[in-house]
C-alpha cells in the first residue's frame, strides 16, 4: 500500500523532497539535517561521507567567510566603515581602519550567494539518493554499490564528469560577472563612490531612469543614449547586409561558368583573411588619417575619420567602406561553397520554363542561400551590435561632438553602444553603474533580436525545404 502510495505521488510529478520528509524512512529524514546520513545507514559509505564533507565545508565556508557576505547583500548596504586613519590619544599616533570594501562585499556576496545554490543542489541530491534508496527497499531491489555508482558514471552517464569542468568554467568566468554585472546597474558605484577609500550603496532603479528618462535634469543622457542606439542599429544594418550581399555577388562571378582562374581569385580573398583584423584596422586608419596616404595622393586635407559636421556623415561612411573591406572575404567563401551545393536541377528547370537570371536569382538563388545562412546572419547582426573592435581601432569613437552629444555622458559620434560603455568605464570619471545598465541593454536587446528573428524564418520554421 505504501510503495503504490508512493508510485502515484511519482507519476503526478510532485516533489520527492516533500514526501521524502513524510513518507521517507528515519535515515531519510536524518539526511536532511546531516547529508550523507540516509547512503552511510544503506551501505553507501564513500557516497555518503563525500556528502558529509561538502556540508562540512559549507557550514565552516558560511561561518567563517561567506555567511557576513551575504549578510552585508540583504541587509541594505554595502559596507558602513570608512577606510582611513584615526588618531590615537593615548599612543599619539594615527591608526589605520581597515573600512569595508563595497566592491569586494558585493563580489564575494554574489560568490556566496552562488556557493549557497551549489549546495541546495548538492542537498537535495542527497535527500533524493535516500528517498530512492526507500523506493528500493519497498521493492525488494538492491541498493547501488560506490562500484555500481562508478560503472554508471563511467558508462551510461559519462557526459557528467566530462562536462562538469566546462560547467564550473561557465558559472566563474559567465554567470557570475553577468550576475554582478547587473547588480552593479543597482548601484550608485561611480568616480565619486569609489572603493575602498570611499563606498557605494543600492539606489534601485535610479540609473536606469537616468538612461531612459526624456524629462528633467536627465533628458541629456537619455537623448545620447537614443542617438548612441539608432547609429548603432543603423552600423549593424550596413555592416552585416553589404558584406552579405557583395560577398554573395562576388562568388556567384567567380563561380560562373566561363570564368578563368577560379583558384587564383579564392586564394586572394584567402589571404585578405590571413592578415589579422586589427591589422588591417590600423593600417587603414594610418591611410585615412588627415596627413594620411590618401590625402597625399589626392593632394586634399580631408578629415575622413574626423569631420564632426553634418552628423558626422563621413566617418561614418569610411567606417562601413573599411569594414566591408574587411568582412567580404569571409562572406565570400562561405556563399562560394554553399552556391556549389544548390541542385543544378533547379537551374535547368527553372531555364525550361523561360526564366531569366534575375528571376533564378531571385526565386532559387537567394531563398536557398537565405535559408542556409539565416542563422550566419543573426550572428553577424548581432556581433556588430557588439563590434567594438572596427569602430575603436579606427575612430576610437569620435569625432567629439558636443553638439548632438553631451560632455558629460562621455559619448562620441561613433561610438557605438559597446564603445560608449567601454568609454564610460575608462575614462576619468568612470560611470561603472551606468555603463552596466548599458551593458543589460545590449545583452537584451541582442537576445531578443537572435530568438524572434531566427523563429519567424524559414530556416527555423521549415527545415527540411531545400533536402
Amino acid at each position: 500500500m505504501e510503495e503504490r502510495t508512493i508510485e502515484n505521488r511519482k507519476r503526478k510529478g510532485l516533489p520527492k523532497t516533500v514526501y521524502a520528509l513524510k513518507d521517507g524512512s528515519v535515515y531519510t529524514r536524518l539526511s536532511f539535517p546531516i547529508m550523507g546520513f540516509g547512503q552511510i545507514a544503506r551501505g553507501q559509505i564513500v557516497k555518503g561521507i563525500l556528502y558529509m564533507l561538502t556540508e562540512l565545508f559549507f557550514v565552516l565556508y558560511m561561518l567563517f567567510f561567506g555567511g557576513s557576505y551575504i549578510a552585508h547583500l540583504f541587509s541594505g548596504n554595502l559596507g558602513t566603515t570608512l577606510s582611513g586613519e584615526r588618531w590615537n590619544e593615548d599612543l599619539q599616533i594615527f591608526e589605520k581602519i581597515k573600512g569595508d570594501n563595497s566592491f569586494l562585499i558585493l563580489l564575494y556576496g554574489v560568490v556566496s550567494v552562488v556557493v549557497t545554490l551549489a549546495f541546495v543542489w548538492v542537498w537535495l541530491m542527497n535527500v533524493k539518493g535516500s528517498y530512492e534508496n526507500d523506493l528500493r527497499r519497498l521493492k525488494g531491489e538492491n541498493i547501488a554499490t560506490f562500484k555500481d555508482d562508478v560503472r554508471l558514471l563511467v558508462n551510461e552517464r559519462f557526459y557528467a564528469p566530462l562536462l562538469i569542468l566546462p560547467f564550473i568554467g561557465l558559472l566563474v568566468f559567465t554567470v557570475m560577472p553577468l550576475v554582478f554585472m547587473v547588480l552593479i546597474a543597482f548601484t550608485n558605484y561611480n568616480y565619486a563612490h569609489m572603493p575602498p577609500g570611499k563606498l557605494f550603496d543600492w539606489v534601485g532603479f535610479a540609473n536606469f531612469k537616468t538612461l531612459f528618462s526624456l524629462s528633467g535634469g536627465t533628458s541629456g543622457f537619455a537623448f545620447v543614449f537614443l542617438r548612441v542606439l539608432l547609429w548603432t542599429f543603423i552600423w549593424a544594418f550596413f555592416a552585416t547586409f553589404t558584406n552579405y550581399f557583395l560577398g554573395l555577388a562576388i562568388a556567384m562571378i567567380i563561380n560562373k561558368k566561363g570564368i578563368k582562374l577560379k583558384v587564383l581569385w579564392r586564394t586572394l580573398f584567402v589571404l585578405a583573411i590571413a592578415i589579422p583584423q586589427f591589422v588591417t584596422l590600423l593600417l587603414m586608419q594610418k591611410i585615412l588619417d588627415s596627413d594620411g596616404i590618401l590625402n597625399k595622393i589626392l593632394g586634399t586635407n580631408i578629415l575622413w575619420l574626423t569631420d564632426s559636421r553634418h552628423l558626422s556623415i563621413l566617418p561614418r561612411v569610411m567606417i562601413i567602406l573599411v569594414n566591408i573591406w574587411i568582412g567580404v572575404p569571409y562572406t565570400l567563401l562561405m556563399c562560394s561553397g554553399i552556391l556549389l551545393n544548390i541542385p543544378t536541377d533547379f537551374y535547368e528547370a527553372a531555364r525550361i520554363d523561360g526564366a531569366n537570371a534575375v528571376k533564378i536569382f531571385f526565386y532559387i538563388t537567394l531563398p536557398y542561400m537565405l535559408h542556409i545562412t539565416t542563422p550566419y546572419l543573426i550572428t553577424q547582426f548581432v556581433g556588430n551590435i557588439n563590434n567594438f573592435n572596427v569602430i575603436w581601432l579606427l575612430t576610437g569613437g569620435g569625432p567629439v561632438d558636443n553638439v548632438y552629444y553631451g560632455g558629460g555622458t562621455q559619448a562620441q559620434s561613433t561610438d557605438l553602444l559597446v564603445t560608449w560603455l567601454y568609454r564610460l568605464t575608462t575614462d576619468r570619471n568612470p560611470k561603472y553603474n551606468v555603463a552596466s545598465v548599458i551593458g543589460i541593454v545590449i545583452f537584451v536587446i541582442s537576445a531578443v533580436l537572435s530568438l524572434i528573428t531566427f523563429n519567424r524564418t524559414s530556416a527555423a520554421r521549415n527545415e527540411g525545404a531545400f533536402q
